[in-house]
């Protein structure tokens, strides 16, 4: 179905899924400005920290296997650790309550820049951490690029050929990708207020928490699949679905209230009806992804545009399909 009512009034990709039926799709702007080529079906953005659920998807495969488990300190997978990270878990690291900081506090890290991926966790570890493990929430995207660490680590494969093979192809996601682009055809680039923008390096520097690329449709079939489907076992669903943690003021939404974080989502209430969902920002690029169990309702919203605000554009969708 086209877009009813004039949604789409941003560069990107709009899918909305009841029941496994397509009731919005919609696609508007340049996918590339200089070669004019538009946003469409076949599109892949950037999906930025909507990447955190696979990753905790991931992680919870492992963990049905019983290679891994939620309660592991971290030092099990990571060697050497710092005193202070001796307390930390993945479970932790999955919740955002490690007391790992988010990109600001390392500055030392080049988001841009190609580096050896252990230096890139000794940078971690040379900062302090900003509270003691469990004791509060602070979203940090280097508790993820250690989650993709600890996934290789306990898999003994590559990050993104474990997150390809096991995760990726099993929810028939053929045209999602890990990493970099390295030449892909029908990939977005990514602009702010109108001006190409260069990407953060997504093979190293943003393992785990914002390198996946996809299409509107495949994240939206994600989401029901994710939410409904055979991608985890019940209990791992229902874990990664739990409200573990209240968010902290640092974290707001427009169109949702009760803010909790659960295993790489956001989870909370919007007009009384549960939400499961998650906001991305990489640079040049916006995402959303929705998931209202009791409607049985997924939304995928993508943008190559990085100064777009897609909440309003949610919260009009959830408005009319509700």
């Amino acid at each position: 179905m086209a877009d009813p009512g004039g949604l789409a009034d941003f560069p990107g990709a709009l899918v909305a899924l009841r029941g496994g039926t397509r009731v919005i799709e919609s696609y508007s702007g340049l996918a590339d400005h200089q070669t004019g080529d538009p946003c469409g079906p076949g599109t892949r953005f950037q999906l930025a920290s909507v990447s955190k659920q696979f990753t905790a998807a991931a992680t919870m495969l492992l963990v049905e296997q019983g290679v891994l488990s939620v309660t592991d300190p971290i030092g099990r997978w990571i060697k050497p650790t710092p005193p202070s990270w001796h307390a930390i878990t993945v479970h932790q690291l999955l919740t955002h309550t490690s007391g790992l900081g988010h990109w600001p506090e390392y500055p030392d890290v080049n988001l841009y820049g190609s580096v050896e991926p252990e230096r890139e966790i000794t940078a971690f570890r040379s900062r302090e951490l900003l509270f003691p493990p469990g004791s509060r929430w602070r979203y940090s995207s280097p508790g993820y690029v250690l989650l993709a660490r600890i996934i290789e680590r306990a898999s003994g494969e590559a990050y993104a050929t474990f997150l390809t093979e096991r995760v990726l192809r099993h929810a028939h996601l053929d045209d999602t990708f890990v990493g970099n682009a390295h030449g892909r055809s029908r990939v977005a680039k990514g602009y702010c207020d109108g001006q190409p923008v260069d990407t953060f390096d997504l093979g190293v520097v943003g393992i785990g928490a914002g390198d996946v690329s996809s299409t509107g449709v495949e994240l939206a079939g994600w989401v029901r699949a994710l939410g409904s489907g055979p991608v985890l076992s019940e209990a791992s669903r229902r874990t990664m679905f739990t409200s573990h943690v209240a968010v902290g003021a640092e974290r707001t939404s427009s169109f949702v209230s009760d803010l909790h974080y659960g295993y790489g989502l956001l989870t909370g209430r919007t007009e009384g009806w549960p939400i499961v969902f998650h906001t991305g920002d990489n640079s040049g690029f916006k995402a959303i992804s929705v998931w209202l169990p009791e409607n049985d309702l997924a939304l995928a919203v993508l943008s190559n545009e990085e100064s777009t605000d897609l909440e309003p554009v949610v919260s009009r969708i959830l408005q009319k399909l509700r």
